[in-house]
């Protein structure tokens, strides 16, 4: 009986660490190796919220089943043409390699804008196999992008490849599951760029800017020359709304308060305030009926709201220049 029962002990022991042999394999996911090399990003669209990039992709791995020609899918992109694409399935091993030129939607952050950075994304994933048979290795050899291409107005700040498991809160109209929870392998494709600002930020606030210095004009004409003060302060005011809708209509619609809605606001604000401080000289000189005083208040408020006006903008500037 005693060895009998050592028997059935073994059988069971063995069959036991065949069950848990057999469960490590399936569910210990296959590795597919990914390599990465981008030629070109261009076609960079601000408005639109959208860029082109050109790029290498390599892929190997052992099971057949994944059929990347077929499977492979980028998410956010517009539109994927593939233009080679060579399969090599020697030594019991699966590569392939494949140009492909993609048009990415992506989301911009403008509150900073034009001394803004941003970060181009691009993912790849296998849209059969979920993260418990597939997971995504990053090659790391060599350069990931060709340092002689160039963006036009941008430079390349970093550049990094990684992997990470993307979920979807969904089924997919798999019935077999209990909980709308799906996570697939991600690979990862990160370049943070970084606008050259300084040529781009006159260009489109050198419009407000004389509109300020033309209002502010309106302090060294004659105080009882209403009729000229006005008139230049009502056409800079206009002048700077006008400039406002030109640079909105090459931005993104965006519920935040930007750099360009703060400096715009900023002199609207202060343009008010010559409005209001020629009327008030106005008043000075009719009551007292003396031009020395009303001379005396347009020079001192004259430089109190050209300095406060300066600051106030060196201030703003540097902190968008700096929170990036």
């Amino acid at each position: 009986m005693s060895k009998k029962f050592f028997a059935f002990l073994l059988l069971i022991s063995l069959h036991f660490l065949f069950a848990c042999k057999l469960h490590a394999q399936q569910i210990t996911p296959d590795t597919v190796k990914t390599g990465i090399y981008v030629t070109s990003i261009h076609d960079i669209d601000f408005k639109e919220q959208e860029y082109t990039v050109d790029f290498w992709l390599w892929l190997k791995y052992k099971n057949p089943d994944f059929d990347f020609s077929h499977n492979l899918e980028i998410p956010l992109a517009k539109t994927v043409d593939r233009y080679f694409e060579t399969v090599d399935t020697a030594e019991g091993k699966v590569s392939i390699l494949m140009k492909l030129q993609c048009v990415m939607k992506d989301s911009w952050r403008i509150t900073n804008f034009p001394f803004d950075k941003q970060t181009l994304r691009l993912s790849i994933e296998n849209s059969q196999y979920d993260s418990k048979a597939l997971v995504f290795l990053p090659d790391t050899l060599g350069k990931h992008f060709d340092p002689r291409f160039t963006l036009p107005n941008w430079t390349i700040d970093t550049f990094r490849v990684m992997v990470a498991t993307k979920a979807y809160e969904t089924t997919f109209g798999d019935e077999s599951l209990s909980t709308p929870h799906t996570e697939y392998s991600s690979f990862r494709v990160r370049v943070s760029i970084e606008r050259n600002a300084i040529g781009l930020f006159w260009k489109l606030f050198i419009g407000m800017y004389v509109a300020f210095l033309i209002a502010y004009v309106c302090f060294y004409i004659h105080a009882d020359s209403i009729d000229s003060r006005f008139s230049l302060s009502v056409g800079a005011l206009f002048a700077v709304i006008g400039n406002k809708y030109i640079v909105d209509a090459s931005l993104p619609e965006s519920l935040t308060f930007t750099l360009v809605d703060t400096l715009h606001g900023i002199t609207l604000f202060f343009i008010l305030c010559v409005v209001a401080a020629n009327t008030w000289s106005l008043q000075l000189l009719k009551q007292n009926k003396r031009i020395y005083n009303s001379n005396k208040f347009d020079m001192i408020i004259a430089q109190v709201l050209l300095v406060v006006y300066l600051r106030l903008n060196i201030y703003f500037i540097s902190q968008a220049v700096h929170n990036n």
